[in-house]
């Protein structure tokens, strides 16, 4: 069994639930350059691990992200986009002083609406070795 097919066990249930998370820029500016995006995967890491949760795969382009988040059933997941886009956008506009000249009317790195879909294993959707490739191929700008 793959590292991203691991059944997980709780107090009271054994699981395996991956959702795949995709996040815009706001107004669809292309700001994020590869340390943006190293950083980026650095918080996102921690905010799962604060979850309980796993970041399974990251990437990401100028303007979007791909996250391949393998959770357990007592997280919402909205709870959980919350986090990850409200502690990322602080974050990367503390640590980088340039992307706010791309948001000084809204004070926002991200859109406030998000992708979210379940991936096979859990309850259907696309297979999870599809949706890990497909991340994975995603370009990183230079």
């Amino acid at each position: 069994m793959g590292e991203i097919q691991k059944i997980r066990t709780g107090r009271h249930c054994v699981f395996v639930m991956h959702v795949h998370l995709v996040f815009v820029t706001k107004f669809r500016h292309k700001v994020f350059t590869g340390a943006h995006l190293t950083r980026m995967e650095e918080i996102m890491r921690s905010v799962c691990a604060d979850f309980e949760c796993e970041l399974v795969e990251f990437n990401g382009e100028d303007n979007h992200v791909h996250l391949l988040v393998n959770f357990p059933p007592k997280v919402a997941v909205t709870k959980l986009v919350n986090s990850l886009k409200g502690v990322s956008s602080r974050r990367l506009r503390q640590e980088f002083p340039d992307l706010v000249r791309h948001y000084w009317r809204a004070n926002k790195i991200w859109s406030g609406s998000y992708f979210a879909g379940t991936v096979a294993g859990t309850v259907g959707g696309a297979p999870l070795p599809v949706v890990k490739q497909y991340i994975e191929q995603q370009n990183r700008p230079v």
